[in-house]
């Protein structure tokens, strides 16, 4: 059976906390994005070190590695969307579709330890890059396709909250700051 799509508009998490993962992005501060994303990523391993990550626990959930390749597909869709809102002025980002790019990549069938591998990258490369914007720059725009528009520095926050709910999606630990 199918993953039903998720059809939610998720910009609520600027504004409220999370009830499902209980990350508060309202509260995190943008110079502290570069370390939780990397505190998230140090957290994956251990998240695919099950039985099998490829099973899924039912018919609508993803699978331990489909939620991993997920994430590391999220660092990179969002690691473009830092580098124009740097680079041009209040860019119009592409459409991702996250439930096409799951079945057209077949996130089901990936090699776990080739997932991390590049999760850990993309993580790590785009907690680098939130590291170095300045602070100059936290005002400057971009919009989503359906219309959301973000600063950068709402950006970082809006994209902290996916790997964060993802993780507790799979572990079922709610988020807490190392």
């Amino acid at each position: 059976m199918p993953i039903e799509r998720d059809t939610a508009n998720w910009t609520w998490v600027l504004e409220r906390p999370c009830p499902a993962c209980g990350l508060d992005a309202s509260r995190i501060p943008f110079d502290a994005i570069a370390d939780l994303t990397e505190d998230n990523v140090t957290r994956w391993p251990r998240a695919l070190d099950v039985g099998d990550p490829a099973l899924r626990p039912n018919d609508h959930t993803w699978s331990p590695v489909e939620y991993a390749a997920h994430v590391r597909d999220v660092f990179g869709v969002f690691a473009l969307r830092l580098e124009l809102m740097l680079t041009q002025q209040d860019p119009l980002f592409d459409n991702w579709d996250q439930d096409a790019t799951a079945i057209a990549e077949r996130y089901s069938e990936q090699d776990p330890a080739v997932v991390l591998g590049e999760l850990r990258d993309a993580g790590l490369a785009l907690a680098k890059d939130f590291r170095a914007v300045p602070a100059d720059a936290l005002h400057r725009t971009g919009r989503r396709s359906d219309g959301s528009t973000f600063t950068v520095e709402t950006l970082g926050r809006y994209f902290l909250h996916d790997p964060v709910h993802h993780l507790v999606d799979v572990t079922g630990e709610r988020f807490t700051a190392r």
